[in-house]
């Protein structure tokens, strides 16, 4: 069985700069000018751009478990 891991996002740290999206096309800029992940459930396949979005976060919004 393939594993899976877990997106959260403190949503309402995020800044809009944009970050993630640049590393991940797993994040989009919501309307609120904030951004969001896709999907918050991925694969092993999907880990690494968005270890990549975490850690280009410049206030630690987003955590990968």
């Amino acid at each position: 069985m393939a594993k899976t891991y877990k997106i959260t996002q403190e949503h309402e740290k995020c800044v809009g700069c944009g970050a993630c999206i640049s590393v991940c096309d797993n994040w989009v800029m919501g309307n609120d000018g904030k951004a969001k992940p896709k999907k918050t459930t991925i694969s092993d396949k999907e880990l690494k751009c968005n270890k990549d979005a975490e850690s280009s976060c410049p206030v630690s919004c987003i955590h990968v478990n």
